[in-house]
């Protein structure tokens, strides 16, 4: 998908019935994962295509119910950011990128961007929490 070609809803109104087959949770936390291209924010525009998961996380890939793939996700440095506000407002991604990471000691690593939705989050409520995981690595 893409900013511009948005399908995160039909994506979790997919994963969300399926969800009860996955019996192996290390939590009760969602995961809305994003797989970007290398390229992908140094020529940022809103039709730049990437990947996006419905994840839970899981003990093992040992029962991986029909119709799911399995991602493991590489580990590294991390910057997160814990956010109230609607998942409609994109004004925290703004200043993440625009203002937090061009002032900090780091640039983006090329892995997965996450949000862990746990059990304060509400969909596009402006009460909700989530926290924002984005990959990073000392400047060179």
């Amino acid at each position: 998908m893409s900013l511009a070609n948005n399908k995160t809803g039909e994506l979790w109104k997919n994963f969300a019935p399926k969800r009860r087959d996955i019996t192996n949770n290390l939590t009760n936390d969602l995961i809305s994962m994003q797989v970007y291209t290398p390229t992908h924010f140094a020529d940022f525009k809103p039709t730049n295509e990437f990947k996006k998961w419905a994840a839970v996380e899981v003990s093992d890939f040992d029962n991986v119910p029909i119709d799911m793939e399995t991602f493991t996700l590489k580990g590294g440095l991390y910057a997160v950011f814990d956010y109230k506000g609607s998942s409609n407002d994109n004004s925290i991604f703004q200043y993440i990128f625009g203002t937090w990471l061009p002032s900090s000691y780091y640039d983006l690593d090329d892995r997965p961007h996450f949000e862990v939705l746990g059990d304060k989050y509400k969909n596009n409520d402006p009460t909700s929490e989530e926290e924002i995981w984005i990959p990073i690595k000392l400047r060179q």
